[in-house]
């Protein structure tokens, strides 16, 4: 037994293997013939994990960078440019806030996945060098996975709603927005959150995977209605015809001026009621300006109604406030 120990392994004959140069090192053939074991696997798993670590960290710089604004402008970062966005121009610092949040929350998505396929990819190629069999491995894993798809499907649904929500922009930060159960501003947008602000300051956190549908106020344009109720005895052609002079001249005030896209329009009679009658008129403004618009306009028109000899209904008032989400 010990003469079999004693003597030289056959694969000192391999040239250049490490079980050749450990015997030359040595001359213990148990050494040169655990060579493979002792030194040549610990090699390979210790470049494969230098390989991952090098090659996440890699990723997740070339990520960093292509979600970073430039310093020098109001440029989107290189991230967002393939994708479609949304934001509505002349809010400012509210805009550089969406745009980062957005290019931060999707690179963090990249991150995540950067991270799990490299180290997923080492973890499997580690095992193969130790020799163990991935099949029942790999097994066992698919089960454990289905089994916290299901008792995690509300925390995927969410995670997943807001990864598309984010890549499509359907909302950001300062966007006022009706998602169902709550109306109000866009305060901040993540994964599985979404926060709002309503009128009256309470701060709503809504779920990604429960928003069924969106109402955003916020994109393109808006439109600033305003209905005005008079009396039935109302000549409507003098009165349409004073509702768009007054709307007119206020559209081109200082105030509001900015904010209106395209020339007031009298719609005529909208509706009829037992009261009265009621007068409707929109203007195209900047989307998130029409609460604003609304509210000068009706300041406006009522005292120039009033001396144009026009009465209200009874018991009615001008400019009955509208509801909104900014109680415009």
């Amino acid at each position: 037994m010990y003469q079999l120990l004693s003597e030289p392994p056959s694969c000192i004959e391999d040239a250049g293997s490490w079980c050749q140069q450990v015997w030359h090192l040595t001359g213990n053939p148990w050494l040169a013939g655990s060579a493979d074991w002792l030194v040549a696997k610990p090699l390979h798993i210790l470049l494969i994990v230098a390989i991952a670590v090098l090659a996440r960290l890699l990723i997740r710089k070339l990520i960093d960078r292509l979600t970073t604004a430039p310093l020098n402008g109001d440029k989107l970062p290189a991230l967002l440019r393939p994708l479609r966005e949304r934001a509505p121009g002349g809010l400012g610092p509210v805009v550089l806030e969406r745009r980062r949040q957005r290019a931060q929350t999707i690179g963090s998505v990249l991150k995540s996945i950067t991270s799990f396929v490299v180290y997923g990819l080492a973890f499997v190629l580690v095992l193969g060098e130790l020799g163990i069999n991935l099949g029942p491995i790999i097994a066992s894993a698919g089960i454990v996975g289905v089994a916290l798809g299901f008792g995690a499907q509300n925390l995927v649904r969410d995670f997943l709603s807001g990864i598309f929500m984010m890549l499509e922009d359907q909302y950001g930060v300062g966007d006022v927005v009706d998602v169902g159960e709550a109306v109000g501003t866009v305060e901040a947008v993540g994964l599985r959150i979404t926060t709002l602000r309503d009128i009256n300051g309470t701060v709503w956190y809504v779920r990604n995977g429960e928003v069924l549908r969106v109402g955003n106020s916020s994109q393109g344009y808006a439109v600033a209605l305003v209905d005005i109720p008079l009396s039935y005895n109302t000549d409507v052609s003098r009165a349409t015809a004073v509702l768009g002079d007054v709307a007119a001249t206020a559209a081109e005030s200082d105030a509001i001026a900015p904010d209106v896209l395209e020339p007031p329009e009298v719609l005529g009679v909208e509706s009829v009621t037992p009261e009265g009658i009621q007068l409707r008129l929109t203007v195209k403004v900047r989307p998130g300006r029409q609460w604003a618009v609304q509210r000068a306009l009706r300041a406006k028109i009522m005292p120039a109604i009033e001396e144009a000899g026009f009465q209200p209904p009874l018991g009615r008032f001008f400019g009955a406030p509208q509801t909104g989400a900014n109680g415009g």
